[in-house]
C-alpha cells in the first residue's frame, strides 16, 4: 500500500459459481448477482477500511467446466491490475477452486501481495448463505497490513472461517460449510472473534526479491492425466494411459506412502512411459501424509526407474505443477528438479 493511500483498495474479480447467485423471490429462480453494486447489496463491507472495485466475466463461468484458458484470464486480470490494487479476491465455484488458485500460485512468480480465493456453498441471496461471511473475510484478509506491508503474500483460499494456502487444500465436503481441508500444513489464519494470522507459516518474500517486479507466467501445458491405481487394475487399462496422443504427464496416484503393484508388467510399463518423455509423478491417494520413496519394497522399483517423487503434494497442486512446468520446456532433469523442489510453499 502506497504512502499515499488512507485505505488499502482492493479487486473483486468474479469468475461464477455459487457465491454469484441471488433469488428472485417472485419465481424462486437463481440469477446472477451484480457485483458492481456489491456495497449497496452488502453494506457491511462499508465497515471495512478499504476501496473495492469488481471486474466479473461477462459470461459467469460454472466451477465445473473451468479450464486452462479461464485460468489465464484470471490471472491476466490480475497482472493487468496488479499495480493499481493492494490485494485481490477471486470468487470462483468451489468444486474446482483447489485446482484453479493452484495454478494461479504457479503463473505468478515473485507474487508480493494477497490473492484470496473464495466462494460458498448456498448462493449470496439465500438466507442461510455462507457467501457474506467467506467474502467479508477475504476482503478483510487482503486489505490487511502490517508496517506497510501485506500480512498475505501468497494465493490463499478463504472458507468458513479459515484461510489456506490454496495450492496446499483439497474440497473434502459438497454439503458442509467447512467445505475445504489443508491435510500437510496448517491454516495461515483462523478467524473468530479476531483474525488471527499464524505469522511463522505464511510466506515471506526475501529481502533479495522484494524489489523484483511480478513475472507472469501463462504458457500451460495441459496434456496431462491422472492414473488412480486401485486392486485388479490390467495391463491395458495402464497401458491405454500411456498411449494417450501428446501425452507428456501422468499423476499416478499410488497407496500410502508411494506403493505400487511390484508385477512385471506395471513396472515395465512405467518404465517404458518414463522412457518415451513422459513425465510421471507419484502422489499418494491418502487425504494426508507423503510419498517416501523406497520406504517400503512396494516403491523401491519406482525409484529404480526415476518416477519423479511428489512428496506430500495434493493431486489438485500436482496437476496444476505439472501443466506450468510443462510450459516451462525443461529438460527431464530439470523437471524433476523443480517438481521435487518447493516452488510456491505446495510442498514440505
Amino acid at each position: 500500500m502506497s504512502k499515499n493511500k488512507k485505505k488499502p483498495t482492493i479487486l473483486i474479480v468474479y469468475t461464477g459459481g455459487t457465491i454469484g447467485m441471488v433469488k428472485d423471490y417472485k419465481t424462486g429462480a437463481l440469477k446472477a448477482f451484480d457485483f458492481s453494486q456489491i456495497s449497496s447489496k452488502i453494506p457491511e463491507l462499508q465497515q471495512l477500511h478499504c476501496e473495492i472495485s469488481t471486474i466479473s466475466f461477462e459470461e459467469p463461468i460454472d466451477s465445473s467446466n473451468m479450464n486452462v484458458n479461464y485460468y489465464v484470464d484470471i490471472a491476466q486480470i490480475i497482472a493487468d491490475n496488479y499495480d493499481k490494487f493492494d490485494g485481490f479476491v477471486v470468487l470462483t465455484g468451489s468444486d474446482t477452486m483447489s485446482y484453479t488458485s493452484s495454478a494461479i500460485s504457479f503463473m505468478f512468480e515473485n507474487l508480493q501481495k494477497p490473492v484470496i480465493f473464495t466462494g460458498s456453498q448456498l448462493p449470496i441471496g439465500d438466507l442461510r448463505t455462507d457467501a457474506k461471511e467467506n467474502l467479508i473475510t477475504s476482503i478483510q484478509v487482503a486489505s490487511t497490513y502490517k508496517k506497510g506491508k501485506p500480512v498475505v503474500q501468497e494465493v490463499g483460499l478463504y472458507f468458513e472461517y479459515k484461510l489456506y494456502r490454496a495450492n496446499r487444500t483439497t474440497k473434502i465436503n459438497a454439503e458442509q460449510f467447512e467445505a475445504f481441508a489443508s491435510m500437510n500444513y496448517p491454516p495461515l489464519a483462523i478467524s473468530g472473534v479476531h483474525l488471527n494470522f499464524d505469522y511463522p507459516v505464511l510466506l515471506k518474500t526475501s529481502k533479495e526479491k522484494e524489489d523484483k517486479q511480478l513475472i507472469f507466467r501463462k504458457k500451460l501445458d495441459n496434456n496431462v492425466a491422472i492414473l488412480k491405481l486401485f486392486p485388479g487394475i490390467t495391463a491395458s487399462v495402464v497401458e491405454s494411459f500411456i498411449n494417450i496422443p501428446n501425452l507428456k504427464g501422468i499423476i499416478l496416484e499410488t497407496y500410502g506412502s508411494g506403493n505400487a503393484p511390484t508385477e512385471k508388467w506395471f513396472i515395465n510399463l512405467i518404465e517404458k512411459a518414463i522412457s518415451k518423455g513422459i513425465h510421471i509423478v507419484n502422489v499418494t491417494q491418502c487425504a494426508g501424509g507423503s510419498v517416501i520413496l523406497g520406504h517400503y519394497e512396494t516403491s523401491s522399483d519406482l525409484k529404480r526407474i526415476g518416477i519423479i517423487d511428489g512428496k506430500d503434494i495434493t493431486t489438485e497442486t500436482a496437476v496444476a505443477k505439472m501443466m506450468y512446468l510443462l510450459g516451462e520446456k525443461l529438460s527431464k532433469k530439470e523437471f524433476k528438479h523443480y517438481f521435487e523442489t518447493s516452488l510456491r510453499g505446495e510442498i514440505n
